[in-house]
């Protein structure tokens, strides 16, 4: 088996040393293409009367460009029919390159993918095309069953060919010697919108052209030394065609039969020849049929389709003004030589130069890309390199950039020049276009601004819309600006200035700041005391020196602590002198009982007071500030008073300072595109407690928030919020005694304190409209 060789651009060695210059290479002229096949491949044999050199590329899997340089090919048919299996047939088309030198382009159809191998020997150019062997495509419906005979299995063992299946059903291959038909039998349609093809059945393989025409669209095919019976027009309706119309006698000399396709749309489509007729098939899953490559002379197809390298199926395509031939041409995507990332789309090469000439190698490109190529005087060297399967675009590239150079890319004109001259042509184009739009005379234009200042606007109308020659005079009693600029910026000028010059949405924003609190106090206390007097006036009479006279009384009670209003200066319940042993009465009292009881003697007094307090609060402080500012403005409302307070100083002496105690809303809005408020928003509601005044000054109890807050337009959000609670326990009691269970409430007070308060700041946009 020969050894495959990839589906790539390839050059022989004889083109690639470069060693003859296209004004000094004769023209070989080719005399025959033959075929040669065998039970394992195809030959195709093109003879000469020299050496050939050649390059080949596919344009698509199934069609292979084998293109020979200054060659003429005007004694050979322009199309062949070869009908193996690995080969349909070879077209021939004669080209034009720069400087009147000629092209053979050879357009080989493959019936499948297959390996194949392009050389030069002698005088002959080699393509050899091998069978490959694989698995059939068969309906497993349809596969032979054992038994069948030894023949059968043999066929069902043959590669089906890319013309013999349709829909995946594997057709008889032709039998015999192919014969030329000379009358075509049917011309019918089959299939859906997704999958439709033209049927021209046959009595042998045809010969034709295809080629399109516009306004309307169509795709015409010339059928050569053919008959048929006339046919009416018929109406298909399936897209892409509308009807189908068949002239018999389209040309008498020669014999032509034309087959039109009238289209509703352009679709990409594909021609399948076979021994008894072809099938054309549109749709974006059919591998596309390579567009006809106009001619320069010889036997050419009216009106053919520029063929497009880097584009894998064919598209129908706009044909020239008039049924004249015409050179056909490549194109690709203009890029940028940089560091930037390409993305190259051109078919695969392989190149392989030892000190190549660098001008042969750019009309090496030339004639691969079909793009016309100008150097720049002064290119010149020689470059080696080995590249295997690199996009032709990024070849061309890679060897732009090793030499130093770039280019440029007018219509079809490619112009190759040194990095610096195109860099210093560009900023001539820059400076050049540059002068070119300050030329011209000055014109004035005065304007009055109605909701903006012009002094806010005069920066932004100078940068963005005024010359290097502009400038702006400012009149800010009337609010006007006096606008001197070449015309074309005059009206760049008013069209920013009217985007500008409009009223600025406003926004009310209000605010509620909610303090409420809560308080709840209990006392209790107890009080008691006793006197037990054991004196001669109270029948002691002991008659001893000591003790004689004994007494047992509480502690002295201060005045504060009299229950007696009358006697405010009295030490307990009863009389004056007795006072109490345990005196924990509650802290603040309102409520009292007191109990004073003695014995019949009157020398034994119990004293005993209970206090109690229980007190509850609730308080409630709502502020509601509300300002109304433009959109991206900010605004304040303020609210409250100035405390003043005494200072001193060794120089002033004594000096009387003020200190604010306000209620405060800073706020700035901004209106978004979806109607929403965000706030820029800073709330203070700060209060004095003359309650704990120091030196007659009180404390500044602060409460502030600051914030940014997204809000939907009338919708209220709340933007902080503080809570407090403060709760106390107080026992005073007499030791060990305190402690005791029952008794020890005798010995003990208990007092209870529960405070909470609560701080909640709201916020309420409005976009006020009309």
């Amino acid at each position: 088996m020969r050894a495959r060789l990839a589906w790539a651009l390839s050059v022989t060695a004889a083109l690639l040393m470069g060693s003859v210059h296209a004004q000094e290479t004769a023209t070989s002229i080719i005399s025959d293409i033959r075929q040669e096949s065998t039970g394992d491949s195809t030959r195709l044999v093109v003879e000469s009367n020299g050496p050939l050199t050649y390059v080949h590329y596919p344009v698509d899997p199934l069609t292979i460009i084998v293109d020979i340089p200054d060659a003429d090919v005007s004694k050979i048919p322009g199309q062949m029919n070869v009908g193996t299996a690995e080969v349909e047939s070879v077209r021939i088309t004669p080209m034009a390159r720069a400087e009147g030198r000629s092209l053979a382009r050879l357009e080989i159809r493959l019936a499948r993918r297959v390996p194949y191998s392009v050389f030069s020997k002698d005088k002959t150019l080699n393509m050899v095309f091998e069978r490959a062997v694989d698995n059939p495509v068969v309906d497993a419906a349809k596969a032979p069953k054992a038994g069948n005979g030894a023949a059968e299995g043999s066929r069902a063992q043959e590669p089906a060919r890319a013309a013999d299946v349709l829909d995946g059903e594997v057709q008889p291959a032709p039998a015999g010697p192919l014969v030329r038909a000379s009358r075509i039998l049917s011309v019918t349609h089959e299939g859906t919108a997704s999958q439709f093809a033209i049927s021209v059945k046959a009595n042998g393989r045809l010969s034709y052209k295809d080629f399109f025409q516009g306004n309307p669209d169509r795709l015409v095919f010339d059928f050569k030394d053919v008959t048929m019976t006339p046919i009416r027009n018929v109406e298909v309706n399936i897209e892409p065609v509308r009807r189908l119309r068949v002239n018999p006698e389209f040309s008498k000399e020669p014999r032509v039969t034309r087959l039109v396709l009238d289209l509703s749309r352009r679709m990409p489509y594909r021609v399948v020849d076979s021994a008894d007729g072809l099938k054309v098939y549109f749709g974006e899953g059919e591998p596309a049929s390579p567009a006809p490559l106009a001619a320069l002379r010889g036997e050419t197809d009216p009106l053919a389709m520029p063929a497009k390298l880097n584009a894998a199926p064919a598209i129908l395509a706009a044909p020239a003004p008039a049924p004249e031939p015409q050179a056909g041409a490549e194109t690709f995507e203009p890029r940028v030589v940089g560091p930037t990332e390409k993305k190259f789309t051109g078919h695969p090469i392989s190149l392989d130069f030892k000190d190549g000439d660098l001008q042969d190698i750019f009309r090496l490109f030339a004639d691969i890309s079909g793009l016309n190529v100008v150097m720049n005087p002064g290119i010149s060297g020689k470059i080696s390199l080995t590249l295997r399967e690199v996009p032709w675009d990024q070849a061309l590239d890679i060897i732009l950039k090793t030499n130093g150079l770039g280019y440029t890319l007018e219509d079809n004109v490619i112009r190759i020049a040194r990095l610096s001259d195109l860099q210093r042509e560009e900023q001539d184009k820059r400076k050049l276009a540059e002068e070119k739009a300050l030329a011209g005379d000055l014109i004035q234009w005065t304007k009055i601004l109605s909701y903006a200042k012009a002094d806010e606007l005069q920066g932004t109308v100078q940068k963005v819309a005024l010359s290097a020659r502009g400038q702006i005079t400012l009149d800010p009693r009337m609010n006007m600006m006096i606008v001197t600029d070449l015309p074309v910026n005059i009206e760049k000028a008013k069209d920013l200035i009217l985007e500008l010059d409009r009223p600025t949405p406003q926004v009310e924003i209000e605010a509620r700041i909610v303090v409420t609190s809560r308080n709840f106090t209990r006392d209790l206390g107890v009080q008691w005391g006793f006197m037990n007097q054991m004196t001669p006036r109270f029948g002691n009479t002991t008659g001893m020196n000591f003790p004689n006279s004994i007494l047992l009384n509480g502690g002295a009670v201060p005045n504060t602590t009299g229950l007696s209003p009358e006697q405010p200066g009295s030490t307990g319940l009863g009389e004056t002198g007795r006072g109490y042993a345990v005196n924990l009465p509650a802290s603040a009292v309102n409520t009292a009982l007191g109990v004073s009881m003695a014995n019949l003697a009157g020398n034994f007094n119990l004293d005993v007071a209970l206090t109690a307090l229980e007190s509850k609060g609730r308080g409630r402080i709502l502020s509601t500030p509300k300002v109304t500012t433009q959109n991206n403005l900010a605004a304040e409302i303020q609210q409250g008073v100035q405390i003043a307070y005494q200072t001193f100083s060794a120089q002033q002496g004594a000096s009387v300072a003020f200190k604010d105690v306000f209620l405060t809303l800073k706020v700035t809005p901004q209106i978004t595109e979806a109607g929403t408020v965000i706030l820029h928003v800073e709330v203070t509601n700060n209060t004095a407690d003359f309650s704990r005044s120091v030196g007659g000054v009180p404390p500044i109890n602060i409460q502030a928030v600051k914030t940014n807050v997204l809000v939907s337009d009338g919708s209220t959000a709340v933007i902080g919020g503080i809570y407090q609670q403060s709760e106390q326990i107080s026992r005073n009691q007499t030791p060990l005694f305190g402690d005791v269970p029952l008794l020890g409430y005798l010995f003990r007070n208990r007092a209870l304190r529960n405070e909470n308060t609560e701080l909640i700041v709201f916020i309420t946009p409005r976009i006020v409209k009309g």
